[in-house]
């Protein structure tokens, strides 16, 4: 395959996973033209059976080193300012809220790696069990544990952001 039909074939894919570890379409949009740089110089050297794995977990790299990054900036930067008191989410909050996509990002976000991004490559972006376990270089086995660890993290995160009767249903049965 020559590198442009790679690039076609694993552009969308890149851009939406880095999308779901970034949280920011810019960061994204750099994160996946790095990986698409990687692929175009590297690519070809992988062979076609593996190539999906690689490519998943060089963006999950390449997005996990830009949140190093940030984390570090964001750090430096409020070195000096005084952490505010942590406050109870409002009732009325709750209320209000227009979509359940917020709270689920968040959640998201409180997760760690690698259970978050194993639930991005399962639940969103819908990765069998044995890719996501390639692309992380993790035993099967441990991604599903992983998975469900995750699962009910996200839950416990959502039942103290939303009203019971606003949860979403997270308990799938793993295969």
């Amino acid at each position: 395959m020559d590198a442009d039909a790679l690039l076609r074939t694993h552009a969308d894919r890149i851009y939406s996973l880095a999308l779901r570890l970034m949280g920011s379409r810019d960061e994204a949009a750099d994160a996946a033209q790095e990986v698409l740089v990687r692929l175009w110089q590297h690519g070809r050297d992988v062979p076609d059976e593996r190539r999906l794995a690689w490519t998943l977990r060089v963006t999950r790299n390449v997005c996990l080193d830009a949140l190093r990054a940030r984390r570090l900036r964001t750090a430096a930067s409020l070195d000096n300012v005084p952490e505010p008191a942590a406050t109870e989410p409002d009732p009325s909050e709750h209320a209000d809220a227009a979509s359940l996509r917020p709270h689920l990002d968040a959640a998201l976000d409180a997760l760690g790696e690698p259970f978050r991004s194993i639930v991005v490559l399962r639940e969103v972006e819908g990765y069998a069990y044995g890719e996501i376990a390639e692309a992380l270089e993790l035993p099967l086995t441990t991604v599903k544990v992983y998975l469900h660890r995750a699962r009910q993290r996200l839950r416990d995160v959502l039942r103290i952001r939303l009203p019971p009767e606003s949860l979403p249903r997270l308990d799938r049965a793993t295969a």
